[in-house]
Protein backbone atom coordinates (compact mmCIF):
# COMPACT_ATOMS: atom_id res chain seq x y z
CA UNK A 1 0.00 0.00 0.00
CA UNK A 2 0.76 3.55 -0.95
CA UNK A 3 1.78 5.78 2.79
CA UNK A 4 -0.44 7.44 4.08
CA UNK A 5 -0.10 11.86 2.83
CA UNK A 6 -0.04 13.92 5.32
CA UNK A 7 -0.30 17.46 5.33
CA UNK A 8 0.57 19.31 8.42
CA UNK A 9 -0.97 22.86 9.42
CA UNK A 10 0.63 24.63 12.68
CA UNK A 11 2.21 28.24 12.99
CA UNK A 12 5.04 26.65 14.72
CA UNK A 13 7.43 25.86 12.78
CA UNK A 14 8.79 23.64 15.96
CA UNK A 15 5.97 21.48 16.09
CA UNK A 16 6.01 21.24 12.27
CA UNK A 17 9.58 20.07 12.32
CA UNK A 18 8.58 17.72 15.04
CA UNK A 19 5.70 16.17 14.05
CA UNK A 20 7.02 15.61 10.54
CA UNK A 21 9.99 13.75 12.39
CA UNK A 22 8.00 11.31 14.16
CA UNK A 23 5.01 10.53 11.52
CA UNK A 24 8.06 9.94 8.94
CA UNK A 25 9.72 7.57 11.01
CA UNK A 26 6.75 4.92 10.24
CA UNK A 27 6.83 3.53 6.97
CA UNK A 28 3.08 3.80 6.18
CA UNK A 29 2.95 7.36 6.72
CA UNK A 30 4.53 9.81 4.28
CA UNK A 31 4.12 14.03 5.33
CA UNK A 32 4.52 15.46 1.95
CA UNK A 33 3.93 19.00 2.68
CA UNK A 34 3.31 21.34 6.03
CA UNK A 35 1.44 24.66 6.43
CA UNK A 36 2.15 27.68 8.78
CA UNK A 37 -1.32 29.22 8.07
CA UNK A 38 -4.94 28.09 6.92
CA UNK A 39 -4.84 30.28 4.11
CA UNK A 40 -1.35 28.64 3.15
CA UNK A 41 -2.82 25.03 3.70
CA UNK A 42 -5.65 26.10 1.40
CA UNK A 43 -3.56 26.89 -1.58
CA UNK A 44 -1.43 23.45 -1.04
CA UNK A 45 -4.34 20.80 -0.43
CA UNK A 46 -4.81 20.70 -4.58
CA UNK A 47 -1.34 20.18 -4.82
CA UNK A 48 -0.13 17.29 -2.50
CA UNK A 49 -3.90 15.88 -1.93
CA UNK A 50 -3.32 14.89 1.63
CA UNK A 51 -5.02 11.84 2.89
CA UNK A 52 -5.38 13.07 6.49
CA UNK A 53 -4.74 16.39 7.37
CA UNK A 54 -3.42 17.48 11.32
CA UNK A 55 -4.70 21.28 12.10
CA UNK A 56 -3.38 23.22 15.11
CA UNK A 57 -6.32 25.25 16.72
CA UNK A 58 -4.56 28.18 17.98
CA UNK A 59 -3.27 30.07 15.03
CA UNK A 60 -3.05 33.75 13.48
CA UNK A 61 -4.95 35.12 11.17
CA UNK A 62 -7.67 31.74 10.26
CA UNK A 63 -7.69 30.02 13.67
CA UNK A 64 -8.15 25.94 13.42
CA UNK A 65 -12.00 26.20 13.02
CA UNK A 66 -12.01 28.60 10.45
CA UNK A 67 -9.55 26.55 8.31
CA UNK A 68 -11.90 23.80 9.44
CA UNK A 69 -14.95 25.03 7.45
CA UNK A 70 -13.03 25.85 4.77
CA UNK A 71 -11.26 22.54 4.03
CA UNK A 72 -14.76 20.90 4.72
CA UNK A 73 -16.31 23.06 2.06
CA UNK A 74 -13.31 23.14 -0.24
CA UNK A 75 -11.31 19.92 -0.06
CA UNK A 76 -13.08 17.69 2.48
CA UNK A 77 -10.41 16.04 3.95
CA UNK A 78 -9.88 13.60 7.04
CA UNK A 79 -8.65 15.91 9.61
CA UNK A 80 -7.42 15.03 12.85
CA UNK A 81 -6.96 17.97 15.44
CA UNK A 82 -4.35 18.83 17.84
CA UNK A 83 -6.25 20.21 20.59
CA UNK A 84 -4.46 21.92 24.18
CA UNK A 85 -5.55 21.16 27.58
CA UNK A 86 -8.25 24.23 28.51
CA UNK A 87 -11.80 24.40 28.48
CA UNK A 88 -12.00 26.58 25.94
CA UNK A 89 -10.21 24.74 23.11
CA UNK A 90 -12.49 21.75 24.28
CA UNK A 91 -15.38 23.24 23.29
CA UNK A 92 -13.97 24.40 20.08
CA UNK A 93 -12.57 20.90 19.68
CA UNK A 94 -16.12 19.78 19.99
CA UNK A 95 -17.58 22.32 17.67
CA UNK A 96 -14.72 20.69 15.31
CA UNK A 97 -16.11 17.80 15.27
CA UNK A 98 -19.37 18.34 14.39
CA UNK A 99 -17.92 20.14 11.45
CA UNK A 100 -16.18 17.23 10.11
CA UNK A 101 -12.98 16.42 12.00
CA UNK A 102 -12.76 12.91 12.65
CA UNK A 103 -10.96 13.12 15.92
CA UNK A 104 -8.18 14.82 18.43
CA UNK A 105 -5.17 14.38 20.13
CA UNK A 106 -4.45 16.54 23.45
CA UNK A 107 -1.15 18.26 23.28
CA UNK A 108 0.31 16.68 26.49
CA UNK A 109 1.79 20.57 27.86
CA UNK A 110 -0.75 23.08 26.77
CA UNK A 111 0.24 25.24 23.79
CA UNK A 112 3.82 24.99 23.90
CA UNK A 113 4.08 21.08 23.87
CA UNK A 114 7.83 20.72 23.93
CA UNK A 115 6.82 17.22 24.93
CA UNK A 116 4.88 17.03 22.02
CA UNK A 117 7.05 13.85 21.18
CA UNK A 118 4.59 12.48 23.90
CA UNK A 119 1.74 11.71 21.82
CA UNK A 120 3.49 10.06 18.87
CA UNK A 121 1.82 6.64 19.07
CA UNK A 122 -1.69 8.28 19.58
CA UNK A 123 -0.92 10.37 16.80
CA UNK A 124 0.13 7.57 14.50
CA UNK A 125 -2.80 5.66 15.64
CA UNK A 126 -5.42 8.59 15.02
CA UNK A 127 -3.64 8.99 11.73
CA UNK A 128 -4.21 5.93 10.40
CA UNK A 129 -7.74 5.16 11.48
CA UNK A 130 -8.38 8.93 10.11
CA UNK A 131 -6.82 8.30 6.13
CA UNK A 132 -9.47 4.66 6.25
CA UNK A 133 -12.32 7.22 6.69
CA UNK A 134 -14.05 7.32 3.38
CA UNK A 135 -14.52 11.05 2.42
CA UNK A 136 -18.26 10.46 0.83
CA UNK A 137 -19.38 8.65 4.34
CA UNK A 138 -17.63 11.83 6.37
CA UNK A 139 -19.89 13.89 4.35
CA UNK A 140 -23.26 12.23 4.17
CA UNK A 141 -22.61 11.79 7.83
CA UNK A 142 -22.39 15.79 8.23
CA UNK A 143 -25.22 16.51 6.04
CA UNK A 144 -27.26 13.68 8.05
CA UNK A 145 -26.58 15.59 11.25
CA UNK A 146 -27.16 19.11 9.48
CA UNK A 147 -30.51 18.20 8.45
CA UNK A 148 -31.72 16.67 11.65
CA UNK A 149 -34.85 17.88 12.80
CA UNK A 150 -33.59 19.01 16.53
CA UNK A 151 -37.55 19.30 17.90
CA UNK A 152 -38.73 16.02 16.11
CA UNK A 153 -37.21 13.69 18.60
CA UNK A 154 -39.17 10.57 18.12
CA UNK A 155 -42.04 9.07 21.09
CA UNK A 156 -42.46 5.97 22.01
CA UNK A 157 -44.04 3.17 19.44
CA UNK A 158 -47.86 3.45 19.53
CA UNK A 159 -49.91 1.97 22.48
CA UNK A 160 -46.17 1.83 24.48
CA UNK A 161 -45.60 5.44 25.96
CA UNK A 162 -45.88 5.41 29.81
CA UNK A 163 -44.98 1.24 29.87
CA UNK A 164 -43.32 0.30 32.94
CA UNK A 165 -41.28 -2.47 32.25
CA UNK A 166 -40.75 -5.51 34.19
CA UNK A 167 -37.72 -5.14 36.46
CA UNK A 168 -34.88 -2.26 35.76
CA UNK A 169 -32.92 -2.17 32.60
CA UNK A 170 -30.13 0.55 31.71
CA UNK A 171 -29.10 1.28 28.31
CA UNK A 172 -25.31 1.02 27.92
CA UNK A 173 -23.84 2.80 24.73
CA UNK A 174 -19.47 3.04 24.45
CA UNK A 175 -18.14 4.60 21.37
CA UNK A 176 -14.74 6.20 20.67
CA UNK A 177 -13.23 7.78 17.79
CA UNK A 178 -16.46 9.30 15.37
CA UNK A 179 -18.53 8.54 18.87
CA UNK A 180 -19.45 12.21 19.59
CA UNK A 181 -20.63 12.74 15.99
CA UNK A 182 -22.33 9.35 16.23
CA UNK A 183 -24.14 10.14 19.75
CA UNK A 184 -25.52 13.32 17.48
CA UNK A 185 -27.30 11.22 15.38
CA UNK A 186 -28.78 8.87 18.00
CA UNK A 187 -29.79 10.48 20.90
CA UNK A 188 -31.53 13.68 20.03
CA UNK A 189 -33.86 10.74 18.69
CA UNK A 190 -34.94 9.57 22.84
CA UNK A 191 -37.96 12.41 23.48
CA UNK A 192 -38.16 13.44 27.07
CA UNK A 193 -40.84 10.41 27.72
CA UNK A 194 -38.34 7.85 27.03
CA UNK A 195 -37.86 5.84 30.53
CA UNK A 196 -34.91 4.32 30.93
CA UNK A 197 -31.26 5.33 31.93
CA UNK A 198 -28.48 5.93 29.30
CA UNK A 199 -24.80 5.71 30.17
CA UNK A 200 -22.32 7.00 27.75
CA UNK A 201 -18.70 5.62 27.86
CA UNK A 202 -17.10 8.10 24.96
CA UNK A 203 -13.75 7.85 25.03
CA UNK A 204 -12.46 11.52 26.01
CA UNK A 205 -8.86 12.57 27.84
CA UNK A 206 -9.84 14.33 30.31
CA UNK A 207 -12.98 16.46 32.44
CA UNK A 208 -13.24 19.81 30.14
CA UNK A 209 -13.93 17.74 27.14
CA UNK A 210 -16.79 15.24 28.26
CA UNK A 211 -18.28 18.37 29.98
CA UNK A 212 -17.75 20.29 26.95
CA UNK A 213 -19.83 17.17 24.83
CA UNK A 214 -22.50 17.26 27.43
CA UNK A 215 -23.46 21.00 26.83
CA UNK A 216 -23.34 19.93 22.81
CA UNK A 217 -25.24 17.26 23.32
CA UNK A 218 -28.06 19.23 25.40
CA UNK A 219 -28.42 21.86 22.39
CA UNK A 220 -30.06 18.79 20.17
CA UNK A 221 -31.47 16.24 23.29
CA UNK A 222 -35.06 15.71 24.86
CA UNK A 223 -33.39 13.85 27.58
CA UNK A 224 -30.92 15.47 29.96
CA UNK A 225 -27.50 15.19 29.58
CA UNK A 226 -25.25 15.33 32.35
CA UNK A 227 -21.45 14.01 33.79
CA UNK A 228 -21.97 11.40 35.97
CA UNK A 229 -20.90 12.15 39.59
CA UNK A 230 -19.23 9.44 41.88
CA UNK A 231 -22.02 7.67 43.80
CA UNK A 232 -24.90 9.13 41.87
CA UNK A 233 -27.72 7.32 42.32
CA UNK A 234 -29.34 5.74 38.42
CA UNK A 235 -32.90 6.98 39.53
CA UNK A 236 -34.33 8.98 36.60
CA UNK A 237 -34.29 8.80 32.66
CA UNK A 238 -31.34 10.82 31.98
CA UNK A 239 -27.91 10.63 29.98
CA UNK A 240 -25.21 10.12 32.24
CA UNK A 241 -21.30 10.69 30.42
CA UNK A 242 -18.18 8.87 32.25
CA UNK A 243 -16.04 11.17 32.90
CA UNK A 244 -12.90 11.99 30.66
CA UNK A 245 -9.49 10.46 32.65
CA UNK A 246 -11.59 7.93 34.50
CA UNK A 247 -13.68 4.68 34.71
CA UNK A 248 -17.17 4.81 35.70
CA UNK A 249 -18.99 1.35 36.58
CA UNK A 250 -22.07 0.36 38.14
CA UNK A 251 -22.75 -1.39 41.66
CA UNK A 252 -25.87 -1.01 43.77
CA UNK A 253 -27.12 1.00 47.14
CA UNK A 254 -27.60 -1.22 50.40
CA UNK A 255 -31.26 -2.31 50.25
CA UNK A 256 -32.72 -0.39 53.34
CA UNK A 257 -36.78 -1.74 52.09
CA UNK A 258 -38.57 -3.12 49.52
CA UNK A 259 -39.39 -0.63 46.51
CA UNK A 260 -42.88 -0.76 45.69
CA UNK A 261 -41.91 1.37 42.65
CA UNK A 262 -39.48 -1.74 41.04
CA UNK A 263 -41.82 -4.59 42.51
CA UNK A 264 -38.23 -6.15 43.38
CA UNK A 265 -36.39 -6.96 46.00
CA UNK A 266 -33.46 -4.18 45.22
CA UNK A 267 -31.43 -1.92 45.40
CA UNK A 268 -31.29 1.16 42.98
CA UNK A 269 -28.19 1.11 40.81
CA UNK A 270 -25.76 3.37 41.15
CA UNK A 271 -22.39 4.55 39.40
CA UNK A 272 -19.23 5.11 40.67
CA UNK A 273 -16.37 7.24 39.33
CA UNK A 274 -12.76 5.50 39.65
CA UNK A 275 -9.51 8.43 38.42
CA UNK A 276 -7.07 6.99 36.47
CA UNK A 277 -3.31 7.45 34.80
CA UNK A 278 -3.38 9.50 32.21
CA UNK A 279 -2.19 6.86 29.84
CA UNK A 280 -5.01 4.55 30.31
CA UNK A 281 -7.10 4.53 27.93
CA UNK A 282 -10.32 5.87 29.76
CA UNK A 283 -13.33 5.92 30.37
CA UNK A 284 -13.19 1.77 29.92
CA UNK A 285 -16.01 0.56 28.14
CA UNK A 286 -15.34 -2.90 29.12
CA UNK A 287 -15.75 -2.27 32.71
CA UNK A 288 -18.64 0.21 32.45
CA UNK A 289 -20.03 -3.04 30.22
CA UNK A 290 -18.82 -5.62 32.63
CA UNK A 291 -19.94 -4.18 35.75
CA UNK A 292 -23.77 -3.07 34.56
CA UNK A 293 -23.86 -6.90 32.86
CA UNK A 294 -23.78 -8.09 36.69
CA UNK A 295 -26.23 -5.72 37.96
CA UNK A 296 -28.99 -5.68 35.72
CA UNK A 297 -28.35 -8.95 34.02
CA UNK A 298 -30.75 -9.42 31.52
CA UNK A 299 -32.02 -6.38 31.39
CA UNK A 300 -28.85 -4.96 30.02
CA UNK A 301 -28.30 -3.09 26.87
CA UNK A 302 -24.91 -2.85 25.44
CA UNK A 303 -24.53 -0.32 22.16
CA UNK A 304 -21.39 -0.17 20.82
CA UNK A 305 -20.52 2.23 18.18
CA UNK A 306 -17.43 3.66 16.05
CA UNK A 307 -13.42 3.30 16.90
CA UNK A 308 -10.34 2.26 17.04
CA UNK A 309 -10.02 -0.97 18.33
CA UNK A 310 -12.16 -3.63 20.68
CA UNK A 311 -12.61 -1.72 23.78
CA UNK A 312 -16.38 -2.72 24.79
CA UNK A 313 -15.22 -6.58 23.12
CA UNK A 314 -15.50 -7.92 26.69
CA UNK A 315 -18.02 -5.90 27.83
CA UNK A 316 -20.56 -6.68 25.02
CA UNK A 317 -19.63 -11.07 25.65
CA UNK A 318 -20.51 -10.08 29.50
CA UNK A 319 -23.88 -8.11 28.38
CA UNK A 320 -24.60 -11.11 26.03
CA UNK A 321 -23.66 -14.15 28.63
CA UNK A 322 -26.01 -12.43 31.35
CA UNK A 323 -29.09 -12.34 28.81
CA UNK A 324 -28.87 -8.74 27.62
CA UNK A 325 -29.44 -7.55 24.24
CA UNK A 326 -26.79 -6.03 21.95
CA UNK A 327 -26.68 -3.62 19.22
CA UNK A 328 -23.15 -2.49 17.28
CA UNK A 329 -22.84 -0.20 14.31
CA UNK A 330 -22.59 -1.40 11.11
CA UNK A 331 -19.73 -0.29 8.73
CA UNK A 332 -21.34 3.26 8.33
CA UNK A 333 -19.14 3.97 11.18
CA UNK A 334 -16.51 6.66 10.34
CA UNK A 335 -14.19 3.72 12.59
CA UNK A 336 -15.56 0.28 12.02
CA UNK A 337 -13.00 -0.86 14.63
CA UNK A 338 -14.50 -2.09 17.90
CA UNK A 339 -17.87 -2.53 15.84
CA UNK A 340 -16.21 -4.79 13.51
CA UNK A 341 -14.58 -6.58 16.95
CA UNK A 342 -17.79 -7.39 18.16
CA UNK A 343 -19.47 -8.46 15.50
CA UNK A 344 -16.99 -11.11 14.06
CA UNK A 345 -17.38 -12.09 17.62
CA UNK A 346 -21.16 -12.87 17.10
CA UNK A 347 -21.99 -10.77 19.91
CA UNK A 348 -24.50 -8.55 17.94
CA UNK A 349 -28.04 -8.95 18.06
CA UNK A 350 -28.48 -6.28 15.73
CA UNK A 351 -26.32 -4.85 13.20
CA UNK A 352 -27.32 -1.48 12.11
CA UNK A 353 -26.55 2.25 10.38
CA UNK A 354 -26.17 5.11 13.26
CA UNK A 355 -29.65 6.46 12.22
CA UNK A 356 -31.29 3.42 12.47
CA UNK A 357 -29.74 3.05 16.49
CA UNK A 358 -32.81 5.09 18.07
CA UNK A 359 -35.64 3.39 16.79
CA UNK A 360 -34.07 0.14 18.21
CA UNK A 361 -33.19 1.32 21.53
CA UNK A 362 -37.04 2.32 22.08
CA UNK A 363 -37.95 -1.36 20.16
CA UNK A 364 -35.34 -2.79 23.25
CA UNK A 365 -36.59 -0.67 25.70
CA UNK A 366 -39.81 -2.60 26.23
CA UNK A 367 -38.55 -5.93 24.43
Amino acid sequence: MSPIKVLIIDDSLFIRSLVSDFLNKDSHIKVVDTAKSGQEALRKIPECKPDCIILDLAMPGWDGLTTLKHIMRDFPTPVVILSAYSQEEADITLECLELGAISFVLKPSGELSLDIEKIQERLIQEVKAAARVNVRKLVETQNFASLRDTHNARRLPAGQAGIKVRGDKVIVIGASTGGPQTLELILPYLSADFFLPVLVVQHMPNKFFTESLSGHLNKNCSLKVKVASNAETISSPAVYLAPGGSHLSVGRTPLTQPSPRRGEDKGEGVIYITEVSPDILSPSIDMAMQSAAKVYKENCIGIILSGIGHDGLEGMRSIKKAGGRTIAQDESALIFGMPKAVIDAGLADKVLPAEEIGRAILEEAVY
